[in-house]
């Protein structure tokens, strides 16, 4: 029976959990980022990995900063053959990529090394790519940059998925990839593929600021934005009532292939109502 350790945090990384704790490869131990406060009030709230480590029983370890003395050396007497992290949010530092004698696997978002970084999830959107997918890599001490060990495919044609949406049909995708080459990896049938770098494209991580909306961008590439930024950082637009500028969050859009009731000559982010009196 080999033991596995799960790093993660965000929601990306409890599908995967799921999954992990209903085979045969049940991890020993879950380790999550600490407790923050959100929200207006500031509550303490728990990592969407804590609460399903919590329902599931796991051991939950929450250290401040990995890569601190006491988190090596944690992980050193839990003696893991293997280490599974997804969405984690803290770079994995050297002294613990060492220690499973099977390594660290990372489940990333994307086609690697295509949407490297914080928001791939995000970018595949917001570009209208047609094809995504999730790539299992093998760590190094580099951003997102160690070898593949295998990639699933995700066609995005005709979907007009949120961030939301998309990041669990990824999830899943991730989960089932990962159950499914995880006796292989562990007999040493899977070699892993170096990434190539001429292809690697990054993304960056997301400022409220990039929510606000260029109106003289076409509509496709604003409705791909409110889609893409659903949950962080939004998309929004000032609005101005007697002389006071307001914030407005756009939460929908759809492109409508019509000018019915629209004045031709306004300028980008006019608001009218349709003859249907839809705005």
């Amino acid at each position: 029976m080999n033991k596995i350790i799960f790093i993660g945090t965000g929601e990306f990384a409890v599908p995967i959990l799921h999954k992990l704790a209903k085979s045969e490869f049940e991890p020993l131990a879950v380790i999550t980022q600490p407790d923050r406060p959100t929200g207006r009030k500031q509550i303490l709230t728990s990592s969407p990995v804590k609460s399903a480590a919590l329902k599931l029983g796991v051991v939950i370890y929450q250290p401040k900063k990995i890569k601190s003395d006491e988190a090596v050396q944690w992980i050193k007497a839990m003696n893991p053959d293997l280490i599974v992290v997804a969405e984690y949010g803290q770079i994995i530092p050297k002294d613990i990529l060492v220690i499973p004698k099977f390594g660290v696997i990372n489940i990333h978002p994307s086609l690697l090394p295509k949407y490297r970084g914080a928001s791939p999830i995000q970018y595949t959107i917001l570009n209208g790519d047609a094809e995504t997918g999730v790539t299992l890599i093998l760590m190094d001490d580099l951003v997102d940059h160690g070898p593949i060990i295998k990639n699933s495919k995700f066609k995005m044609q005709n979907k007009k998925l949120t961030y939301s949406g998309l990041l669990q049909e990824l999830a899943e995708l991730g989960g089932d990839l990962l159950i499914k080459i995880l006796p292989q990896w562990l007999a040493g049938e899977i070699k892993p593929i170096p990434q190539d770098e001429s292809r690697a494209t990054y993304t960056k991580i997301l400022t409220r600021e990039d929510g606000k909306i260029n109106w003289h961008k076409s509509a496709e590439e604003i409705e791909r934005q409110i889609r893409a930024f659903e949950k962080w950082p939004g998309s929004w637009s000032e609005w101005s009532v007697n002389n006071k500028k307001f914030r407005l969050k756009i939460l929908k859009a759809r492109i409508l292939h019509q000018t019915v009731g629209c004045a031709e000559n306004q300028t980008p982010g006019f608001v009218f109502l349709t003859e249907q009196k839809e705005m």
